[in-house]
């Protein structure tokens, strides 16, 4: 698929970091054609943390408050002014009070391939259904009127639950809104998807790469993640759009 200059275009992201990891390049390109709104279900509570980046004391309080301000620092390198949270207003359905979809945790299955972890919390994204957290997204596309919603394909990418969780979520999200959906991922672009290179934009991937020093180190044009997996830095990428 293909986006036309002025379509709104809202992204939904699992955790603060995926939304560069997985986009940045994307997001970068498309901010200076396209209204561009990210949304990020959890805040990552979960996520593994760069030894002796923080201290030993941190709290589960201090570490969402680091988080999030990760994720302001990636934005706004990436150049998105707008960006919400998945249960907290606007993604919220009008009347609810605010929820917070928590970070379900992952078990690594085998390299590269993840799945659910054995102690997700019942507040977790991937134990809320889809009912509920689609609602409060499609109450958002509806008032910011979106014209296309993204997120990962079935598999997630890689298998993390609540990347998986996302791609139901978007689906059913953009069905009651009555808006257009499409998946994105990196390697290889599977039948009926498109493919982007947007290497001008590589100094803004870097950017927001470096402001998530909890999560990951950048070496050069690598990415070495908590465990030591390292993937390059990329501008490219795929989009297909859901039927």
């Amino acid at each position: 698929m293909r986006i036309a200059p002025g379509v709104r275009v809202a992204l939904l992201h699992a955790h603060p970091d995926d939304e560069t990891l997985a986009t940045g390049a994307l997001v970068a390109e498309l901010v200076g054609t396209n209204p561009v709104l990210v949304v990020t279900a959890t805040r990552g509570e979960r996520g593994e943390i760069v030894p002796g980046v923080l201290p030993t004391s941190t709290t589960p309080a201090q570490l969402t408050t680091v988080r999030q301000a990760e994720l302001a620092s990636a934005l706004a390198a990436l150049g998105v002014a707008e960006h919400c949270f998945l249960g907290t207003a606007p993604a919220r359905t009008p009347g609810r009070p605010p929820r917070e979809y928590r970070d379900s945790g992952m078990a690594w299955v085998r390299p590269g391939v993840a799945g659910p972890a054995a102690d997700a919390e019942p507040s977790s994204l991937a134990l809320a259904g889809t009912d509920e957290p689609a609602a409060d997204l499609a109450a958002l596309l509806i008032q910011w009127r979106a014209d296309l919603l993204l997120s990962y394909a079935v598999d997630g990418g890689y298998g993390h639950p609540d990347h998986v969780a996302c791609h139901l979520i978007a689906g059913r999200a953009a069905s009651l809104a009555g808006i257009r959906c499409g998946e994105f991922g990196t390697g290889p672009a599977p039948a009926g998807a498109v493919g982007y290179d947007y290497p001008q934009r590589r100094g803004a991937v870097r950017a927001a790469l470096d402001g998530y020093r909890t999560q990951l180190t950048r070496d050069g044009d690598q990415v070495v993640h908590v465990g030591g997996q390292r993937e390059p830095v990329t501008t490219a990428g795929w989009l297909r759009e859901l039927r």
